[in-house]
């Protein structure tokens, strides 16, 4: 560089630290820095949204500010502060246009990293340099990685670790004894960007606010940073082995089916059990029969053939990319992986719009990935949207549903006119019924089919499920036993069976009628046996129960007959205290009038 020489550097050479790399090997000594304001606009702009590049750019031009005061650099600002609809425009060149425009009016020389803004600064006769980005030959993840590694996990300040075995085999490693360095991270981090930006196989997926996920070749990398975590993490993942189809040995009927016409599967299974894998090896066996397939993904990582289009969310919207794929007219569609309310709706008018697709979703059994579709969709919906669920655990196919539509009486119950659309789900093999899904009152359940003698009939399982909610609002933990199919018992504690019955029975009542069984109603403690003498007397709107002295402090209870009414704490004075308008002193009023009040402990 000649001395005295204008250097007007772009947003491409601040972000890759070119500019600052120059500096310190004094190539700049002697020279005038002029950074356009343009640059550090755009730069807050980005940084403002929680993009990785802008907070970089602001950290690169405030090192240069710093070296350059030490050996004695000029460094100023120069040029016109961008509008709103400029840096909205930056990416359709107006912010390198007001780059150029100070190079021009500086006549500086113009440094960049972008090879477009070069060509375009050479042909408006603006001295310019390129400089291209470079990255190292060896990727620094590498270093952790070994043909049995599933994932690695870095972060600042902890002794780095890994994910090593088959699905079902995996084991926690230490990968080494020193702890990685925030410096070391840094470091690491930094190469996983510039490679995302430079190599034909790399991308930024997902830029935030502290968050970063990054897609390198088969290698998913997630960043945290502060302040969305507590410092400086990566976590490396990458599938160890490329499966096809013949090594889950799919049922030959489902394959038929896959190839014959459109059908709706779930694929589901805890984390890191191999769904992603399997739904890969799904993908290409569909697509080498002739079939157009396409992927919903976010990031991209599912390990598929050049011939299979990976989509990501257009403009962030999954809807927006249904609306292009329609246009593509796709055999089959994979979604990796459903996760929010919005992900399943997108999910169902696809297949409803005749599309046959393949869902990625987690879920710790078969039948729960079904009923994480119940509630969002209509349930007569449901097995039009989804005709198979495969549930994959340690690499494995563990089990394979089929689903139906038909109207009948739920199994367990036995009047005709309770006759309802039921969902069926059988095991796809044996075609044995295993769990029903219908509507009981205002809510969609689904009822497992006991085949086992003894077991509890399904209605009787779903009135036990249905009671037990109601009590928990009396009692924590209530004890449900089923006595016939109309029929139940339930013991509360003793305080809670008075709220429980309701005012002349009214909310015992109540319950009955929704759950259309008789309930009876009796105390956890059983029936206490050492009766205790007692007075009884009015005191203006109460009743008054005195006892002996020697149970103050002590809980006693009041029973008509053998019908258990409520429990008491013996005050100071020896007396219970009721309100004769209440509940609890209707009760004791009638116990008085037969003469069958009694007070135990």
């Amino acid at each position: 560089m000649a001395t005295e020489k204008k250097i007007v550097p772009d947003t491409s050479v601040l972000i890759s630290g070119k500019l600052l790399e120059l500096l310190k090997e004094g190539k700049l000594d002697g020279s005038r820095i002029i950074i356009p304001k343009a640059v550090v606009d755009e730069l807050q702009a980005q940084a403002s949204t929680g993009r990785e590049i802008g907070f970089k750019g602001l950290e690169s031009i405030k090192n240069i500010r710093k070296i350059g005061r030490e050996k004695k650099i000029a460094i100023e600002f120069s040029g016109t502060r961008p509008t709103f609809e400029e840096i909205q425009l930056a990416r359709k060149g107006r912010i390198d246009a007001l780059i150029r425009d100070v190079a021009h009016k500086e006549q500086a020389k113009l440094l960049t990293s972008d090879y477009v803004q070069a060509l375009v600064a050479e042909a408006e006769d603006i001295e310019v340099e390129h400089i291209p980005k470079t990255i190292g030959k060896t990727n620094l993840l590498e270093k952790f990685f070994t043909p049995e590694t599933q994932s690695a996990h870095l972060k600042a300040d902890a002794v780095p670790v890994a994910k090593v075995g088959k699905p079902g085999q995996v084991k926690l490693v230490e990968l080494r004894k020193e702890k990685i360095t925030e410096d070391e991270a840094t470091e690491i981090i930094n190469d996983v960007v510039q490679r995302a930006r430079m190599e034909e196989n790399g991308f930024i997926e997902i830029s935030k606010l502290g968050a970063l996920v990054v897609q390198l070749g088969n290698l998913r990398v997630s960043i945290a940073k502060p302040p969305f975590s507590d410092g400086l993490e990566l976590t490396a993942v990458r599938p160890i082995a490329k499966v096809t189809l013949d090594d889950y040995k799919l049922h030959k009927e489902l394959e038929k089916g896959l190839l014959e016409k459109s059908i709706g599967m779930l694929i589901s299974g805890p984390p890191g059990s191999g769904k992603s894998s399997f739904a890969a090896a799904l993908a290409e066996f569909i697509a080498s029969h002739g079939k157009i397939v396409k992927t919903f993904e976010q990031p991209r990582d599912l390990q598929v053939g050049p011939e299979i289009t990976q989509y990501a969310p257009l403009e962030g919207d999954w809807e927006k990319t249904a609306e292009i794929l329609l246009l593509v007219r796709p055999d089959y569609t994979i979604f990796d992986e459903i996760r929010r309310t919005h992900d399943f709706r997108v999910f169902s008018d696809m297949r409803l719009a005749g599309v046959g697709m393949i869902g990625v979703i987690h879920a710790t059994t078969a039948v729960s990935a079904i009923q994480r579709f119940v509630g969002r969709i209509e349930l007569g919906v449901i097995p039009h949207i989804i005709d198979t669920v495969i549930f994959i655990k340690d690499g494995a196919i563990k089990k394979v549903y089929e689903l139906a539509l038909i109207v009948k009486v739920p199994t367990g119950m036995v009047e005709q006119d309770l006759a309802r659309p039921v969902v069926e789900i059988r095991d796809f093999e044996t075609k044995e019924l295993e769990y029903e899904i219908y509507t009981y009152g205002e809510e969609n359940v689904i009822i497992p089919v006991s085949k086992d003698e003894g077991a509890a009939s399904p209605i009787q399982e779903l009135a036990k499920e249905r009671i037990f909610q109601e009590l928990r609002h009396y009692d924590h933990e209530p004890i449900i036993e089923i006595q016939s199919d109309n029929r139940i018992t339930v013991r509360v504690r003793s305080d809670a069976i008075a709220r429980l019955i309701g005012k002349s029975g009214a909310n015992i009542e109540q319950l009955e009628k929704k759950l259309g069984v008789k309930i009876s109603v009796e105390p956890k403690e059983g029936t206490l046996k050492r009766p205790v003498q007692y007075h009884f007397f009015e005191a203006g709107n109460s009743f008054l129960v005195k006892v002996d002295d020697s149970l103050i402090n002590k809980q006693v209870d009041l029973y008509d007959s053998s019908t258990f009414i409520a429990s008491f704490m013996i005050g100071k004075k020896g007396n219970i205290r009721v309100r004769k308008k209440s509940e609890i002193g209707s009760m004791i009023l009638q116990a008085l009038t037969r003469k069958s009040l009694k007070v135990v402990v």
